[in-house]
């Protein structure tokens, strides 16, 4: 005998497949499309409530924000939710991450500021680490390899000259632009960061490799220090 967690329990007139197949998917709540992408409830929990559940978590995000960088270990402390279920989860996150990406790299040339930080802002906005990485371009600006250097904490990323221009001269990289992210969501330099960027700029200019901008990620914003006049 099924348990509580079985679809027939909700009214046909509610189920989630029904719905989308009567009204199309673009009418279903952010509750009606995660269960549907769950399949199954849990014991005493039918799929529409964990999915729920799952949504009005707090941990560590609330709504569909619970899907960007969230750990199988934080998804597995929602009730009813395991590790098959929590790996599920991630790859929402990831799979939204990646559809933006394409989205915005398609056809885009990284002339500004702008592109570039959208392009990134995604993947290193909610980050609670610091993450050093390099956007390596062709003459015609475009992007032929992105690269994470380090991962550090929330204070500073160590950045190695060395293996920056290790990574340029391996992909014959011509120009290329150094991101990395606020766990704080400020994206004000800090001394550090403006000290490091300009080390590089000048080996940049010595190896024939320009450095066109340097910019630093925050929450939803960033700032540009070639347009604060660093570089």
């Amino acid at each position: 005998m099924r348990g509580m967690s079985s679809i027939k329990c909700i009214a046909k007139e509610d189920r989630p497949y029904e719905l989308a197949e009567k009204n199309g998917v673009e009418t279903l709540s952010d509750t009606q499309l995660l269960a549907i992408i769950l399949r199954t409830g849990v014991k005493g929990c039918n799929v529409l409530e964990l999915a729920e559940n799952v949504l009005k978590s707090n941990s560590p995000r609330a709504g569909l924000l619970i899907f960007i960088n969230t750990t199988i270990q934080q998804f597995m402390k929602i009730s009813g939710i395991g590790k098959v279920k929590a790996i599920q989860l991630q790859c929402i996150g990831e799979l939204s991450k990646r559809i933006r990406k394409t989205e915005l790299y398609t056809g885009t040339i990284f002339t500004s500021p702008a592109s570039i930080a959208n392009y990134c802002m995604e993947d290193m906005r909610y980050e609670q680490q610091e993450i050093f990485r390099i956007l390596l371009l062709n003459t015609k600006h475009r992007l032929t390899k992105n690269v994470i250097l380090t991962k550090g904490t929330v204070k500073y990323t160590l950045i190695s000259v060395r293996e920056i221009f290790i990574e340029a001269v391996r992909h014959e990289a011509v120009k290329f632009v150094l991101v990395h992210n606020h766990p704080s969501g400020d994206p004000m330099p800090s001394a550090e960061d403006i000290e490091a960027t300009k080390r590089i700029c000048e080996a940049g200019y010595l190896m024939g490799i320009e450095l066109l901008d340097h910019i630093i990620i925050g929450d939803n914003t960033y700032i540009s220090l070639r347009e604060r006049g660093y570089i």
